[in-house]
């Protein structure tokens, strides 16, 4: 029970701080959308597809191997090694980051033209490689914080970055109210490199200042770089696969549309609805799943080391069960919500629209997320990757399939599939192998009972729709207040469920 507290309290740092950043983005998503337009985003959204497997290719997993290779180091009892390690890392950083770039700088007509199919995409896309190499070099100081227990450094200058991106950009939108497409969508791309960069020159001298600090001897090894290739190398790899798939789908899916019947504008109009303005709502309550899924994965390997196996079953049913109770009224709430917090959010855009078609998919969605954690702890990792490649190689064949004969129903119908496989399969893995035993009827039926019961109330007694976002916030705290009631009068949460948050929460 102490750790479980440790876990929770960590959980709740982490929670608010990732619910901070994620307010800051909606509210940042919304400001630009409403002065950029949908059209600008959609194509924002496109480069951004492109943009990733760039970023993959920079970075090529060197925060993972730095935290991995430093903390090694240090359990092996040879600090002084350390200096010669990051010198390497930096190295490898670096020339990943510029061959990143140069291909971009380079291949970005191409790029535009021939896959994209908007020249107006170029000057971005060749904006967006300039930042390339500095966010290679910001992986390894990343992962050196990481491995040595300063991750809160990475933290704060990630809120700073942020920050300055929303200022910059901001003001650089003000100064261009009425010019092209293509200028919105420099001013977007310029501001996020200049936070990048004032990111970056903050970092270095910090992470110059730790390692002298913290490891002050300087001894040189050779098998530094290799040891370092190898933890990299296959991470890397893998992350090439999966980016480059998710990279083809976002190509695919405008083309698709066009090909659907859809005019190039329309087409970009409602791709930026879903992914700009629809998903950015949809995964805001992730934030809460995420911080607690990332600080189960140590606890569970500690679990399988000490063949814990009756513990282990414990926790998988004990965060099933409340993933599931959670991401069903988070659920539940959009979709009764969907309407008036498109309205209030993106005006005049039919937002909304797309948030109640998607906010089904959140139980799935957050119970992958929670599922696949357990499955990392439990070292099946492997699996998993297996799982997330091949999931994006089928949403890639059912965009190309669908999408062109079903317009935009077509890519919604492949993000159910592909979302549904690979939740699925992470399950049918971790039952096999925690043993654990479904309760369908408390997970699943009474949640879905009470939030439906719970929604339908307040449309009864309140039946006037929200006309501000402070009245919109009151209805759906309302509701979900109603919503836990009901949890509680269906025995879908027990007082033996309520002890126990009761033990963790004191």
């Amino acid at each position: 029970m102490k750790q479980a507290r440790q876990i929770v309290r960590h959980a709740i740092i982490l929670t608010a701080s990732s619910l901070l950043m994620r307010t800051v983005g909606v509210w940042y998503s919304v400001a630009i959308s409403n002065r950029a337009g949908a059209e600008v985003m959609g194509l924002f959204s496109l480069m951004s597809g492109v943009y990733g497997f760039a970023l993959t290719l920079a970075t090529s997993g060197i925060h993972f191997g730095v935290t991995r290779a430093v903390s090694e180091t240090v359990s092996r009892g040879h600090p002084q090694r350390i200096g010669a390690l990051m010198r390497k890392a930096l190295l490898y950083a670096s020339l990943c980051g510029c061959v990143a770039s140069f291909l971009l700088f380079f291949g970005a007509p191409i790029i535009g033209m021939r896959w994209l199919k908007d020249i107006r995409t170029i000057p971005s896309l060749r904006l967006f490689a300039l930042s390339l190499p500095l966010v290679a070099i910001s992986s390894v100081f990343g992962g050196y914080f990481t491995a040595v227990r300063k991750s809160y450094k990475s933290a704060v200058l990630q809120l700073v970055e942020q920050g300055a991106k929303i200022w910059i950009t901001m003001r650089f939108l003000a100064l261009m109210v009425g010019k092209t497409p293509e200028q919105l969508l420099c001013a977007l791309v310029l501001g996020g490199v200049l936070a990048e960069t004032l990111s970056f020159l903050i970092e270095f001298p910090l992470f110059l200042r730790d390692r002298r600090r913290r490891f002050p001897l300087d001894e040189a090894c050779r098998g530094e770089g290799l040891e370092l290739v190898r933890i990299t190398l296959p991470m890397a790899l893998t992350s090439y696969i999966r980016s480059g798939l998710i990279t083809l789908q976002h190509i695919l899916i405008p083309e698709g549309l066009r090909n659907s019947g859809s005019s190039h504008a329309s087409a970009l109009v409602a791709y930026g609805k879903i992914h700009s303005m629809a998903l950015p709502v949809v995964l805001y309550p992730a934030a809460i799943i995420s911080s607690f899924a990332g600080l189960l994965i140590p606890v569970v390997a500690e679990c399988c080391v000490k063949k814990e196996e009756k513990r282990i079953r414990y926790m998988v049913s004990r965060v099933w069960s409340l993933t599931l109770f959670f991401s069903i009224g988070a659920a539940g709430l959009l979709i009764c919500f969907s309407e008036p917090l498109g309205n209030q959010l993106y005006p005049n855009t039919n937002a909304g629209y797309y948030i109640r078609i998607l906010a089904p998919l959140i139980p799935i969605m957050y119970l992958d997320t929670a599922t696949d954690a357990f499955l990392k702890g439990m070292g099946e990792q492997l699996y998993a990757m297996k799982i997330n490649i091949i999931d994006a190689l089928i949403s890639v064949l059912l965009v190309a399939l669908l999408v062109p004969r079903m317009g935009i129903r077509g890519y919604l119908i492949s993000i159910y599939l592909s979302e549904t496989f690979n939740t699925v399969f992470s399950i049918l893995r971790l039952l096999s192998v925690s043993h654990v035993r479904a309760h369908l009827c408390k997970w699943i039926l009474k949640p879905l009972l009470s939030v439906v019961a719970a929604t339908c109330l307040v449309r009864f007694l309140l039946r006037n729709p929200p006309i501000s976002i402070s009245l919109l916030v009151c209805y759906m705290v309302l509701t979900a207040g109603l919503y836990f009631l009901f949890l509680s009068l269906c025995q879908a949460v027990s007082s033996e469920d309520r002890n126990w948050l009761r033990e963790l929460i004191s």
